[in-house]
């Protein structure tokens, strides 16, 4: 990653003009980052929590959590939307940049860097609306919520190398932007967003623990809600296999994007 390294101040640039450029023009501007989320946790706490009267129940036991469907809905779905956002823009991100392919000096490499930082920007102010929300019901969250960056991390990091992957893959095969929004949307109800996999039956848990949403999402809940630490074997497994993805996605578009040119 030494793109990133070598040029921290002009992905930094990149980064907040590709944020602005984002709500460039509309009304509300950045606030249309806290608008889409609580918009989305307003509809699927009506069908989900009203209609369906779905209820989480604390880990381990049959009591029903305190923090409420809701909050515990909103706090996943930001992590989805950070993942989401990024997933369903990677086979586009060269496309959207031809004029920097055809710059010899350019690095290419750090146009996912600069796309996902976007998202994460957006997922920060979304937190900052949850955290506002969650202190104003339930007071100050465990003081496990410092590990929260540790949280995100190795989400980050896959959705990075993901990134890589179908950011190449899309300048070769351009069917591939019609294709991340469904497996997106399958991910988000295959992944622990709606619900605990303790929940359901331990046949089917196997299925939800290979999407790499749900660790993540169980991580977070862990620091933010239920002030457990997540366990060092596993969280370092999760970690060593976030940076293979990174790894490997990395090297791909590194071997691939001498071609770009060519293609477009």
């Amino acid at each position: 990653m030494s793109s990133m390294i070598n040029h921290i101040p002009l992905i930094r640039k990149l980064a907040r003009r590709e944020f602005d450029q984002r709500f460039r023009g509309s009304i509300l501007g950045w606030f249309w980052a806290l608008i889409a989320p609580l918009a989305m946790l307003t509809v699927f706490s009506l069908v989900f929590g009203v209609i369906f009267e779905a209820r989480w129940q604390r880990p381990g036991t049959n009591v029903e959590s305190e923090y409420g469907f809701p909050l515990l809905l909103f706090s996943g779905l930001i992590m989805f939307n950070f993942f989401g956002d990024q997933f369903n823009r990677a086979p586009s991100l060269v496309l959207e940049n031809v004029s920097y392919v055809k710059k010899v000096v350019f690095p290419l490499d750090i146009i996912p860097i600069v796309s996902m930082l976007t998202a994460l920007a957006t997922a920060a102010i979304s937190f900052v609306a949850f955290f506002a929300i969650y202190i104003f019901f339930h007071g100050l969250p465990p003081v496990t919520v410092l590990l929260l960056p540790l949280a995100l991390l190795p989400l980050a990091m896959i959705t990075m190398g993901i990134s890589y992957f179908f950011a190449s893959l899309g300048v070769f095969l351009r069917d591939l932007k019609h294709v991340t929004p469904p497996l997106s949307t399958a991910m988000l109800f295959m992944s622990s967003v709606f619900y605990d996999p303790a929940s359901l039956p331990e046949s089917y848990r196997w299925i939800i623990s290979l999407n790499p949403l749900t660790p993540a999402v169980n991580y977070m809940r862990d620091v933010v809600f239920w002030g457990r630490v997540p366990n060092v074997l596993e969280y370092t497994a999760y970690l060593v296999f976030a940076a293979i993805v990174l790894m490997l996605g990395h090297l791909w578009f590194q071997r691939t994007q001498k071609a770009f040119a060519d293609v477009i």
